[in-house]
C-alpha cells in the first residue's frame, strides 16, 4: 500500500525512532513492503519509516538513475532494520540532496564519503555489515538521519539551499 509521506513540520520527523523488537512480525513485513511501494511511487532513492508517520528504526535504500540523480548507480531496494553506523570516513564531500518530506528544495550537504554499517536485512532476516561509498553512502546517511530526528537542512549552510527548479538547471549544465 502506498502511504502518505509526512512533510517537514510533522513531529515524527524530529523524534528519535524506536528499535524494532520483532523483525519478523507481520506489522514490520507490511511496513517494509509499504515503504518500498511508497518510495517507488514517489521516485525516491530511499525512505525511512518516520517519513510515513511511523517512528520505528527502519529504512529503505535503493538507487537508479533518474532526472534528479542521473549518475546514480543501479541498486536493488534493501530494507534495513535497526541500522547502526559503525564507522565514517574522515574525508567528507558536499553533494546535492533532496527529501520526499521536503519537496521542492535541494541543498549541498557535507557528509563522510564512506561508511561501514550494520543492520538486519528485512528481506533475509540476517544481520549484515556493509561498507558503502559515494552516492549510496550519502543515501544511507540521509535515511539514518531520519531515524535520529534530523533532516538534511539541519546540516547545510543557508546559502547552499536552492529550489528544485534551480537544482535541475544546475545539474543539466554539469
Amino acid at each position: 500500500m502506498i502511504r502518505e509521506i509526512v512533510q517537514l513540520g510533522a513531529p515524527v520527523l524530529r523524534g528519535r525512532a524506536i528499535e524494532v523488537q520483532d523483525c519478523n512480525s507481520i506489522e514490520i513485513k507490511e511496513l517494509v513492503r509499504d515503504l518500498i511501494e511508497t518510495m517507488d511511487a514517489a521516485g525516491g532513492v530511499g525512505i525511512a519509516a518516520p517519513q510515513v508517520g511511523i517512528g520505528r528504526r527502519i529504512f529503505v535504500v535503493a538507487s537508479r538513475p533518474n532526472d534528479r540523480y542521473p549518475n546514480a548507480p543501479l541498486i536493488k531496494a534493501t530494507a534495513m532494520i535497526n541500522p547502526e553506523l559503525e564507522w565514517a570516513s574522515e574525508e567528507t564531500a558536499k553533494d546535492w540532496e533532496g527529501c520526499l518530506s521536503i519537496p521542492g528544495i535541494r541543498a549541498l550537504v557535507p557528509r563522510p564519503v564512506a561508511v561501514r554499517v550494520r543492520y538486519v536485512n528485512a528481506q533475509t532476516g540476517s544481520e549484515e555489515r556493509v561498507e558503502y561509498e559515494g552516492f549510496i553512502a550519502r543515501v544511507w546517511q540521509h535515511e539514518y538521519d531520519h531515524l535520529e530526528g534530523t533532516v538534511f537542512l539541519d546540516r547545510v549552510s543557508p546559502k547552499d539551499i536552492v529550489t528544485e527548479k534551480e537544482y535541475l538547471r544546475i545539474i543539466k549544465k554539469s
